[in-house]
């Protein structure tokens, strides 16, 4: 059983997107629901969700952030207001026309963003410098007609969070925006076990009506990058569209100003396809449901249900997501099955382990297998669980290592692609013309200007003029 499957997976280097597709279908993420795009999250993928979402929102609290929800819908008068995020989003926006039977005298935008609402908010209720920062966080969904969807990774409709702040200084604003960015990459390394590059977009790359755009670029098991979270400073533009003013400390009227950041149910693709294999998902353990399974083995021999369910109750009670399935499948089956999951630990326990005062615990990274005192579990299963994302993070950053190379031609990172997708690291003079010609001639785009930077050469990859900034281009998702 435990075979066949396997078999139903494609082999993750033989059809990496149709593998993809299989995993998140196999492991019993979603369901398609009937509009094209929208996807039935299902109460495991839902599962996963929360786990990030508890995290972050504690991560945003610690930081002074509170949650606030804004309306669903947007006046289209009120999103023309920022001219810049308008022709950004116009072709990904859906529009309701009609309320009941009547047609609408104006349209109203699903929100794709939810900018225009802050702002909206902000006009009314900042006055003095006294009501500054405003340091809020939405979690909602968002809806962007997108042409082409994947799951999770493309959504016409899709969870996320989005930050928005309102500062009375430039400085603080900027500080406020690299800051969530360091926030998004310690969650990402420390729970999600997938490695990033912290960077700045450029200017052609940047979020509409932005003044400057940093992301988090991960790579993919397969060479693609996932920007797996972004930051945004907008300066004084939406306070000047929006008539946001304050009184400051010397009496005079000032306009403040802003960030947004946000990630989205995009984490749980990137999981996947940072981790997974040819058996289904590898979950990392900190946002797994389930740390733990507990497979019961001669499950009708008389002790091994009542110390299954005691090694149960211990391990919830240390604080460890633990599960038991004691359904009537045989245990290949089952062992299938949680590997197809993704469940960091399976623990096996039987007549023997138990006159042994024992049990297997197999981890579904490695695969490997380890024979534990029941004595000593709980802190033993917490070790690890803790082996898990620090193996899971090392394989990662592996793979970023060895499909990160340098470029010094467009003709060497064409060459490149050929054998192996990655991120070529270039030198770039600057100018949107030459990023742009790169594009065309490699399909590679730019990913981000790195904090890290290394002169790997005096000039441009594209023209051969003077060059000091190294950016990094690859393919994506």
């Amino acid at each position: 059983m435990n075979g066949k499957l396997v078999e139903q997976i494609t082999p993750r280097d033989k059809d990496f997107a149709q593998w993809y597709t299989d995993v998140v279908k196999k492991a019993g993420l979603i369901d398609y629901s009937g509009v094209k795009g929208c996807v039935i999250l299902r109460p495991y993928a839902y599962a996963i969700w929360e786990n990030i979402q508890k995290t972050l929102d504690g991560m945003f609290k610690q930081t002074g952030h509170e949650n606030v929800y804004m309306p669903l819908l947007i006046p289209e008068s009120l999103l023309q207001k920022e001219k810049d995020l308008v022709a950004g989003f116009a072709p990904e926006v859906a529009w309701v026309t009609h309320g009941g039977e009547e047609e609408l005298t104006e349209r109203l935008c699903i929100r794709p963003t939810s900018e225009t609402l802050f702002c909206e908010h902000y006009h009314n209720t900042i006055q003095s410098w006294r009501d500054l920062p405003k340091l809020y966080n939405q979690w909602c969904s968002v809806v962007r007609w997108e042409k082409s969807t994947r799951p999770f990774l493309r959504h016409r409709e899709f969870l996320w969070q989005e930050g928005h702040t309102v500062h009375a200084t430039s400085e603080e604003a900027i500080e406020e925006t690299i800051a969530m960015l360091e926030t998004y990459a310690e969650f990402c390394e420390k729970y999600l076990a997938v490695p990033v590059i912290k960077g700045k977009k450029t200017e052609k790359e940047k979020f509409p009506g932005a003044r400057d755009t940093y992301a988090i670029e991960s790579m993919m098991h397969d060479g693609r990058g996932l920007q797996a979270g972004t930051t945004h400073y907008f300066g004084d533009t939406f306070a000047k569209a929006f008539d946001i003013t304050f009184t400051d400390k010397d009496n005079k009227i000032k306009f403040p100003f802003q960030t947004s950041w946000g990630v989205s149910t995009r984490l749980i693709g990137g999981i996947i396809m940072a981790h997974g294999d040819d058996s289904g998902l590898i979950l990392p353990p900190r946002i797994a449901p389930t740390q733990l399974v507990i497979i019961p083995i001669s499950a009708h021999k008389e002790g091994v249900m009542d110390t299954a369910q005691n090694v149960k109750t211990r391990l919830l009670t240390a604080g460890i997501r633990a599960g038991m399935d004691i359904s009537d499948q045989t245990p290949g089956w089952k062992f299938a099955e949680y590997e197809m999951k993704g469940v960091p630990l399976r623990l096996e326990v039987g007549p023997r382990d138990i006159a042994e005062n024992m049990c297997v615990v197999v981890r579904r990274d490695t695969g490997e297998k380890q024979r534990v005192s029941l004595d000593n579990l709980e802190r033993e299963v917490e070790s690890l669980l803790d082996a898990v994302h620090d193996g899971l993070l090392e394989r990662a950053r592996l793979n970023l290592s060895e499909r990160t190379y340098d470029a010094f031609s467009i003709d060497e990172m064409k060459e490149k692609l050929d054998n192996q997708i990655g991120f070529a690291r270039a030198m770039w003079c600057g100018s949107e013309d030459c990023e742009q010609k790169i594009n065309d001639k490699t399909t590679l785009r730019s990913r981000c200007i790195p904090f890290e930077q290394t002169k790997i050469s005096e000039t441009c990859v594209c023209c051969g003029e003077p060059a000091d900034k190294m950016v990094l281009f690859g393919l994506q998702y």
